[in-house]
């Protein structure tokens, strides 16, 4: 989508004063998802909140607060009875960490699915590697000092 231009040819809605809050997945089991977003890849869970009257909770995680970083929203919606079929449009979110072998030993350890190896992008030099959360959402792990 572009972005809305002002007629003076600048963006309505720019880095000065917008930013990305967060990404919002729906999770079939919500204890596993948080789970695995906190101890297998290192995020804190920031908040909780229940919505009785709605029928679902949300869970927001990430590496940061929300007020200087962007995070995850699991929705948890409590009559869903079976996993979401994710579709062809979801790509992937993606983490850096310092050591994509290390990291991805870990991660298996744990139990996670390492679903592409640590290795070189195609056609580049970028070490990267695959990883899927209980949901079957790829994450994308990117090796960064």
């Amino acid at each position: 989508m572009d972005s809305v231009a002002k007629k003076d040819g600048t963006a309505a809605l720019g880095a000065t004063r917008s930013r990305l809050l967060h990404t919002m997945l729906r999770v079939f089991d919500l204890d596993r998802s948080i789970d695995f977003y906190t101890r297998l890849l290192g995020m804190k869970l920031l908040r909780k909140r229940e919505a009785p009257e709605g029928r679902y909770t949300l869970a927001f995680v990430g590496y940061g607060d929300e007020d200087a970083a962007t995070v995850l929203e699991l929705t948890y919606n409590w009559d869903q009875k079976e996993p979401y079929a994710l579709g062809t449009a979801y790509g992937h979110i993606a983490v850096s960490v310092p050591d994509i072998k290390a990291a991805c030993a870990l991660l298996a350890k744990g139990g996670a699915k390492i679903t592409r190896p640590p290795g070189p992008v195609k056609f580049g030099t970028t070490m990267i590697a695959f990883v899927e959360d209980p949901d079957g959402y790829k994450i994308e792990l990117i090796e960064r000092e």
